[in-house]
């Protein structure tokens, strides 16, 4: 199989979807491996590095994506790169589909397989290839908190840990997952106080018993997060529906309860943001201020770690890529079912139900989808 992997073209984003010892693994395993120059700078890979390893070294992206049955990154595609995706080919990198109409329909008329990294799912429900850049992204989470909480700016000028005299910030977070996890971890580390929101009573269970003492577990419901906000100086928003829009469950009217100067860190704005106010913004301006409230809403926070959140994402999703090419992506498919609830989009159809049913398209099981 040819496999293939393009420099990325999202703002800020250095993140490569192969790395040389990926490549090496795979035309060791007999497939050939093209890689668009220069894919590796911001990670510190040379196209030497990548050579050395048995790749091919191509000028241009669309070389690269017209020669690849498998291709190979980690972000979705952006509109200069809608005309290139094709018929017979697989896709797999991150999608978060919900959150593109747009972008769905480019791949539904192109007819490719598109795989994503974060709906791929093993049998006790956990994503594998998101659990690494969720590590990332709510260790983050706190620490941007906690920095724009200071002043100058627009921060209200708190330290999150507080000292003798001064009490410690208040930190809330939606959500009781891998993200949330780690937000809360840093947080607590950090020294503030913690109050926690889900629906599950066992999630809140298993926070609480990482931390016995240290955290705060309350049942989701709008007046119970509007009550919580408004003493709240940070808000982490980390809820995650696989596949689907993250549900809005912060009203602009709780956040600007929040009072001036508070701040939001909205982690799932890369499935469409957990709060009525938030919009995606980027690394290079990252926030802004709306109700009084600073809003950091990056839809790429691992890429401001790109050497961590590289090696990271390729260990994890190395097994993958191999399995795709060394099977073919519909026996690889058909033989692993976590790998095939990845699939999104395929020949023309929508192959996840919750995806289908956030953008209203008609939803169709994979295997009456997948190409012969």
């Amino acid at each position: 199989m040819i496999v293939g992997t393009v420099r990325e073209i999202k703002a800020e984003e250095y993140r490569a979807g192969l790395t040389p010892e990926g490549a090496h693994a795979l035309v060791d395993a007999g497939h050939k491996v093209l890689v668009e120059t220069q894919t590796g700078a911001g990670v510190g890979f040379s196209d030497d590095a990548y050579t050395a390893c048995g790749a091919t070294i191509i000028d241009n992206a669309w070389e690269v994506w017209a020669r690849a049955d498998l291709l190979v990154k980690v972000k979705e595609p952006l509109e200069p790169e809608h005309s290139l995706v094709r018929d017979n080919q697989t896709l797999f990198t991150y999608l978060h589909l919900a959150a593109l109409p747009e972008l769905t329909r480019v791949l539904i008329a192109s007819k490719v397989t598109a795989i994503a990294y974060e709906t791929v799912q093993l049998p006790d429900g956990s994503l594998p290839l998101l659990i690494p850049m969720s590590q990332i992204a709510g260790r983050m989470a706190t620490e941007i908190g906690a920095q724009y909480l200071r002043k100058p700016g627009p921060g209200r000028g708190k330290l999150i840990s507080g000292l003798p005299g001064a009490p410690p910030s208040h930190v809330v977070v939606l959500g009781a997952g891998i993200v949330a996890e780690n937000a809360i971890e840093t947080a607590i580390q950090l020294g503030a106080r913690v109050t926690v929101f889900d629906t599950r009573l066992d999630k809140l269970r298993h926070i609480q018993q990482l931390w016995p003492g240290r955290t705060t577990g309350l049942m989701s419901s709008p007046l119970a997060i509007a009550s919580a906000l408004r003493e709240a100086d940070i808000l982490v928003c980390a809820v995650l529906v696989p596949g689907a829009s993250a549900p809005r469950l912060v009203t602009r009217e709780m956040v600007h309860g929040m009072g001036p100067g508070a701040v939001i860190v909205d982690v799932s704005i890369d499935q469409g943001g957990t709060c009525e106010t938030s919009r995606p913004t980027t690394h290079s301006d990252p926030v802004y201020v709306e109700e009084g409230v600073v809003h950091y809403c990056v839809a790429n926070m691992p890429g401001a770690v790109p050497i961590t959140s590289t090696a990271a994402l390729t260990s994890a999703t190395l097994p993958y890529v191999l399995r795709l090419a060394n099977f073919g992506t519909r026996e690889a498919l058909l033989a692993d079912t976590s790998l095939a609830k990845g699939v999104l989009v395929s020949e023309g159809a929508v192959t996840y139900a919750a995806l289908a049913e956030s953008l209203h398209m008609p939803y169709v099981p994979l295997e009456q989808a997948l190409p012969a």
